[in-house]
């Protein structure tokens, strides 16, 4: 009986193997896209307060501020967005004394608070300048600034991201004479949310504000196609 010898069937099987490992071949990347915009809406907030050692007092100057207000603003007030003036609040505070033997003294401080959106920018300078003439408290830095369609910015960075992980795939594939095939796996990185740029000096401005400056939203997307 003929015996084998083990090397003969090793080298048997080696070109049956080789092929498939040659030609069998995936390449895994990242895609990047960025979409840069101006915001075209703001969300603000006022708050009108006012302090007197009798409650009512203190209520009657806020909702004398408040009728100012409203008709101050009655010509934008169709154009604001959300708007409501319904939340109030009153307490009393005890101011320090420094005398220990006499009784503190309590004020009490009453306020009322603003908030709406506006989508059309033109009128934040209006509104900031009846909100000041009137004394009101208020914040506005670059949180409060925002696109009206941010939905379809975050879908456009998505696809230049997508479009960046192709053309990265096409140009591996050329620098290895063959051609990006299909994909394989793809995984989109969450966020996408839009990044604050610095704000211009008028934004940071009290008085008057004429640009908030440039923002962009950004995505990514991890990638592996077969290359043919």
């Amino acid at each position: 009986m003929p015996r084998h010898n083990p090397k003969t069937r090793i080298l048997y099987a080696l070109p049956l193997l080789v092929p498939g490992l040659v030609m069998a071949g995936e390449v895994t990347l990242t895609g990047e896209g960025t979409v840069r915009y101006e915001p075209d809406s703001a969300r603000l907030k006022f708050t009108a307060s006012a302090e007197h050692e009798l409650p009512r007092k203190a209520t009657e100057q806020v909702s004398s501020m408040m009728e100012q207000w409203r008709e101050g603003i009655s010509d934008y007030l169709p154009q604001l967005q959300e708007y409501s003036d319904a939340s109030v609040n009153l307490y009393s505070r005890t101011l320090p004394s420094e005398n220990r033997d006499k009784e503190p003294q309590k004020r009490a401080v009453a306020s009322q608070t603003i908030s709406f959106s506006i989508s059309d920018l033109s009128l934040l300078n209006p509104v900031l300048q009846q909100a000041q003439a009137l004394g009101l408290n208020y914040n506005l830095g670059p949180h409060q600034f925002f696109h009206s369609d941010e939905t379809q910015l975050e879908q456009e960075a998505l696809a230049l991201a997508l479009a960046d992980a192709k053309s990265r795939c096409e140009f591996v594939a050329k620098q290895m004479d063959q051609s990006c095939g299909d994909v394989v796996s793809i995984n989109i990185n969450g966020g996408h949310r839009p990044m604050p740029m610095m704000m211009s000096a008028e934004a940071r401005g009290a008085d008057s504000i004429s640009s908030v400056g440039e923002r962009e939203i950004s995505a990514s997307v991890n990638a592996t196609f077969e290359l043919d």
